[in-house]
């Protein structure tokens, strides 16, 4: 919330200084422009950080000194106003900035953080010195930032004092010394932890991360807040665009005595909107016994280790999710989920369904039932890799863990001891930061390397292109890709064992005719010792503002492993419409033997759906159909009422598929009507097993669940369930 400033903070100017500042500045070197991505600015005196004390952001936050340690509290920011003057951001909040308290233009005046308004005492001029430092003049008083008593003790809040040339007036920019443990450079948008911060920093830190991201469904901000191996009493908060990872190769390396939580109090208990989110690799210690994780699509819980109970919902409506490598102690409660996957877990017990609860090689998981209640129990998970992680070893040195393929598989694969697979070392990773291009990118990728994509939001005017067997790609805090001039943003090469995960692929305002694509067109190795596998995957077509893509997914390798994907086409937000955020379809299979976990499409406006490879296999599919067909003529396939959801070619002779929900919501017409859900061949080895269909309030018409059979739902009967076809 804005407030006013205190007494002599508003941004009114002092005629006669800034006449004053005006000479000054005549008189000096010219400035030279500083970085323009996020920096470190260092005392030359002392060889400390300028920091937001205890990593705050609120207005009146001591800019002070402070020993260079990697967080985000001493990363800023330089942004031009005008004249060869800058406004100095922090990282923890881009509106606040370097202010001198009360407009001042008295020597030792401190220097804090304010919501920027444009005053001159929010503005610097940084003038290049001899040897590449600077120092940074008030506009306002046309003093010096500077380090009182030229003092090198921590926590020195900093003042403006007349000029003076001296070390404590010089400042480096881009020169920290790394962070403790020699890790890598992450970026401006992750933060580290480790055991030796005290409790009040780190909370400071997670919450205003949280206070920026609790509502920002559609905003550029993206965060990852990292813990390394230890105990820490914070409570975690997660908003949108923030992931939270513990940096231990086992869950139980990091514990949180505290929530590691998702809440729906910004929209009074309702979690359907709660998207763009993860927890992953933590042990939570929840002080009320039960941990809470309201959330809907895109917000994985991974290799998470609760020491009590965990609550899916807020009370109001919610509609996730999925839960995979994670140990639980005492109860899962969904609550009001309509749905969920869970896969390869550990529990005590559950309780809670609605409409499609499935579970695969989950140990603890209620007996198969469907539809009363409307569990879908499957004991193995026949082929699955577990998604790569960032870890320190014992040595202190960050690496990426990439866990083993395995077969027939239940349970989490750290509960046992340590996990199978393999470590690589950070250095064979080429961190992407904000500012990084395609080309970038795509030259790395050709010397070998490996891609760590930090949190932010990458325009690309050409194709990433991963043609290495092996290759991983990673993505932290919801790392964002947009495709600009129609081009597809990732493409994967027809070959062995590339991992690509935890990515947002947003689709651009010139519409691309596919966003990801994974293997050429006419595919056609086997990759089943070795599959391609894609993880926690995510595709928007609007929202942000308008985005355009034919397709989002094409998979023409075979054997391709997919572990939890939700492809949307917005259904609100901006650009959202008809004829504004068009997409003809979400996912189209082309590949042979391809695995699918925890699949969800929504609200294309043809198939969700296209799979024409033999063999697929899906466990787990969440749909919602179009809100907006304008009329029933806008919405036909040929003679055929609207578009199923889940499209199996007419030329397919194997494909199995477990627990699958199609729900409908024509609320701009309510008197459209979709055939129905699952359109299918008639074949023996063609088998889908728990559907159902729901008209959401009775808004609209799905007459059968799969071909002509089943259904249907509508304003008199909303659920149909189909155990099984043929």
């Amino acid at each position: 919330m804005l407030t006013a400033p205190p007494a002599g903070a508003a941004t009114t100017e002092a005629t006669a200084a800034t006449s004053g500042t005006t000479a000054a500045a005549s008189a000096r070197a010219a400035a030279l422009a500083p970085p323009t991505g996020w920096t470190t600015v260092v005392s030359k005196n002392s060889g400390k950080c300028v920091d937001a004390r205890a990593a705050a952001s609120a207005n009146g936050t001591a800019v002070q000194q402070y020993a260079c340690n990697g967080s985000a509290a001493q990363l800023w920011q330089f942004q031009a106003t005008s004249g060869g003057y800058y406004r100095v951001n922090t990282n923890l909040n881009a509106a606040q900035a370097w202010d001198v308290t009360n407009v001042s233009t008295a020597d030792a005046a401190p220097v804090q953080l304010w919501n920027y308004t444009g005053g001159n005492n929010q503005q610097w001029q940084p003038v290049e010195e001899a040897g590449g430092s600077y120092h940074f003049v008030n506009r306002n008083s046309g003093k010096c930032l500077d380090v009182p008593a030229a003092s090198t003790a921590d926590s020195v809040q900093l003042q403006q004092y007349t000029c003076n040339g001296t070390a404590a007036q010089s400042f480096t920019m881009g020169t920290s010394t790394p962070p403790p443990g020699g890790g890598p450079d992450l970026g401006p948008n992750v933060s580290v932890f480790d055991p030796s911060m005290s409790a009040s920093t780190i909370q400071s830190r997670l919450n205003s991360v949280f206070s920026q991201q609790q509502t920002n469904q559609f905003g550029g901000n993206r965060f990852a807040l990292l813990f390394k191996p230890g105990t820490y009493n914070v409570d975690v908060n997660v908003g949108f665009y923030t992931q939270v990872l513990g940096l231990g190769l086992s869950p139980d390396n990091v514990t949180i005595n505290g929530g590691v939580h998702v809440e729906a109090d910004w929209f009074q208990g309702n979690a359907t909107q709660n998207f763009w989110r993860g927890a992953e690799n933590l042990s939570v210690t929840p002080p009320s016994g039960t941990d809470r994780w309201a959330v809907s699509q895109a917000a994985p819980y991974r290799r998470m280790h609760v020491r009590g109970n965990l609550q899916l919902d807020d009370g109001g409506w919610s509609s996730g999710g999925f839960i995979a490598d994670s140990k639980i102690d005492g109860q899962v409660r969904s609550g009001s989920q309509q749905q969920w996957l869970s896969r390869n877990a550990q529990w005590g017990s559950w309780t809670g369904s609605n409409w499609n609860m499935v579970f695969v090689g989950v140990q603890g998981a209620p007996g198969n039932s469907f539809p009363n209640p409307p569990y879908t129990t499957v004991g193995t998970a026949p082929v699955v890799r577990e998604k790569p992680f960032l870890y320190v070893d014992q040595a202190g040195a960050y690496q990426v863990f990439v866990p083993a393929l395995r077969n027939n598989s239940s349970g989490t694969t750290w509960a046992g001891g340590a996990p199978a697979g393999t470590s690589i070392p950070i250095d064979q990773f080429f961190i992407v930061k904000p500012g990084n291009t395609a080309a970038d990118i795509n030259a790395a990728l050709a010397q070998g390397k490996n891609l760590l994509f930090t949190p932010g939001v990458y325009h690309v005017n050409d194709t990433i292109r991963v043609n290495r067997a092996d290759t991983v790609v990673l993505g932290l805090g919801l790392a964002t890709i947009i495709p600009d001039n129609g081009v597809t943003a990732v493409s994967v090469a027809d070959v062995d064992g590339v991992k690509v995960a935890g990515l947002l692929i947003d689709a651009g305002t010139t519409s691309s005719a596919t966003l990801m694509q994974v293997g050429p067109a006419g595919s056609s190795a086997s990759h089943a010792a070795n599959p391609i596998s894609l993880h926690d995957m995510f595709f928007r077509i609007g929202g942000a503002g308008v985005g355009k893509a034919a397709q989002s997914l094409v998979v023409n390798s075979s054997n391709v492993i997919g572990d939890h994907m939700w492809l949307w086409r917005a259904d609100h937000g901006s650009g959202v419409g008809w004829n504004s955020n068009t997409a003809a379809t979400g996912l189209v299979v082309n590949g042979a033997n391809v695995t699918m976990y925890g699949l969800f499409v929504e609200h294309y406006q043809q198939y969700q759906v296209i799979w024409n490879g033999n063999g697929g296999r899906t466990y787990f599919f969440q749909n919602e159909l179009p809100y907006d067909p304008p009329n029933q003529a806008a919405w036909m396939n040929g003679a055929t009422q609207g578009y199923a959801a889940y499209k199996v070619a007419n030329s397919v002779t194997s494909h199995e598929a477990w627990g699958l929900g199609s729900y409908c919501y024509f609320n701009v017409n309510p008197s459209v009507v979709e055939a129905h859900s699952f359109e299918v061949p008639n074949t023996p080895n063609v088998r889908f097993h728990s559907m159902v269909t729901v008209s959401l309030g009775g808004t609209g018409t799905i007459r059968n669940v799969i071909n002509n059979t089943g259904g249907p739902s509508n304003s008199t009967t909303n659920v149909a369930n189909l155990v099984s076809y043929p």
